[in-house]
């Protein structure tokens, strides 16, 4: 193939990468994006298949720039930039080991996929902020794919979307048996696991003003709560949990009785759980709490999320009187609290969260994937993102996006609660692990391999 060939191919895995990833995805291409450079990686030297593989994921990874310029979670400058030179690195170390590994096609596509696989597990323990957003988020719509994370969590399902290119781009027969035996297994446990049926079901109501602002201070004016207990009252018979946005409401003291009061009474007339995001102010510190007011009237119980860059973080786990463990927004990130809570039995979860309209979509869909792998419905209700219900397999039940002319957004409906813990929740993350194991394995095979080709034994016509 000449340079304008390797070129186009470049640009094309650019472009599926565009728009089969990112906060819109269209799911069949994130399978493709991989594809053209794979394909010419063996033509290239090991720094130009290097440079393909960053230049291709780098520019398609540029797809969250418009949301990132303007974002105060994901600044362009610099995190929204390292994050998409993260990304093409990744990839451009894949398609390096897939080349050097190619005399051994089937090790070659296995290694790729893994190596992408174990990066992207080692930077979700490492980093401060978890992950989202990978190739695993943009399968989030395909609820039969997304099966396989109830086993091996969300790297399976990363390995086998980077396997499947990398295996049909080496045109050889073992390579592709072990990829269509793979995407089998996929679609097929997917498949037979969407077959069973969750009959015990909860009406679940989420409910979110379409005021943009954070933690709406109660000692300056609680009109906005007002306006809240009236959403609230006039929400339809049979509601069991009613999930608000993450920090609704804001006070310097840690139990306002201007909020506490009349929630307790409500949830006592109405007979459901409020779980409401409560920020409390404390000298220099913002504690981010999700207070449970639950169906009898009684105390609320405090959740305070665990996961926070920046205000202290809690390790309690709350459970409302309805069954549902509550979170706070970037808690899905993690691998816990979820599985914790999944762990010891909980078959929903129920998530006040905030985000910032554009990247709404792609977080409710982590927190349905983190549903997927421990068995849990999820109750994803929130400010300027997309107020999701679904159950634990991944369907979605009921969704409508925050931000429209009216008051609130509010999102009713009757939610099968999930299967329940999962091979993943026993086991976690075992098939991340197993993949940082095949990327040593693989790494040190193509450090072999490079030895031999510039010993003098392998050029026996040179040395004599």
């Amino acid at each position: 193939m000449d340079f304008a060939g390797k070129l186009a191919a470049v640009a094309a895995s650019a472009l599926l990468f565009f728009s089969g990833t990112g906060l819109d995805p269209v799911p069949v291409l994130a399978w493709l994006a991989p594809l053209p450079v794979f394909l010419i990686a063996p033509s290239l030297s090991g720094w130009q298949a290097a440079g393909a593989g960053f230049a291709a994921c780098f520019l398609g990874s540029t797809n969250t720039w418009y949301w990132s310029a303007g974002s105060h979670d994901l600044p362009l400058w610099p995190w929204g930039a390292v994050v998409t030179v993260c990304f093409g690195l990744t990839f451009a170390a894949s398609v390096a080991l897939y080349r050097a590994l190619f005399a051994s096609p089937l090790l070659a596509a296995v290694g790729a996929a893994a190596l992408w696989t174990a990066v992207l597990h080692v930077v979700s323990v490492s980093n401060p902020m978890g992950i989202t957003g990978t190739l695993a988020t943009t399968q989030a719509d395909v609820p039969v794919v997304l099966q396989l994370a109830s086993v091996t969590g969300a790297w399976g399902v990363e390995f086998v979307l980077m396997l499947v290119p990398a295996a049909i781009a080496a045109v050889k027969v073992r390579p592709a048996v072990v990829a269509a035996v793979a995407l089998a297994v996929t679609l097929g446990g997917g498949a037979l696991r969407l077959a069973g049926s969750d009959e015990e079901t909860q009406r679940i109501a989420l409910v979110a003003s379409n005021q943009k602002g954070w933690a709406a201070d109660l000692r300056e004016d609680t009109s906005l709560l007002d306006d809240y207990l009236g959403q609230l009252d006039a929400l339809p018979d049979g509601v069991k949990t009613v999930v608000l946005p993450e920090a609704a409401f804001g006070s310097d003291e840690a139990r306002p009785a201007v909020l506490v009061e009349p929630m307790r009474r409500l949830a006592a007339a109405r007979g459901f759980d409020i779980v409401v995001g409560y920020a409390h102010w404390s000298g220099q510190a913002k504690f981010n709490y999700a207070l449970v007011f639950p169906a009898g009237g009684g105390e609320p119980q405090a959740y305070l999320k665990h996961n926070d860059t920046v205000s202290p973080t809690g390790r309690d786990l709350v459970v409302t009187p309805g069954g549902a463990g509550v979170l706070i927004c970037l808690d899905i990130n993690f691998r816990d609290p979820s599985q914790d809570y999944a762990a010891g039995g909980t078959r929903l979860l129920a998530i006040p969260a905030s985000d910032e309209d554009l990247n709404g979509w792609q977080h409710s869909r982590t927190a349905v994937l983190r549903g997927v792998e421990n068995g849990q419905a999820v109750a994803w209700g929130g400010r300027q993102t997309m107020l999701t219900l679904a159950d634990g397999h991944g369907r979605i039940i009921g969704e409508r996006p925050t931000g429209n002319a009216d008051g609130f957004t509010t999102v009713v409906a009757d939610v099968p609660l999930g299967p329940g813990a999962t091979v993943y929740t026993r086991f976690g993350d075992w098939f991340g692990w197993l993949c940082v194991g095949l990327t040593v394995l693989a790494l040190g095979k193509a450090f072999r391999l490079r030895k031999y080709r510039e010993s003098p034994s392998a050029h026996p016509a040179a040395s004599s």
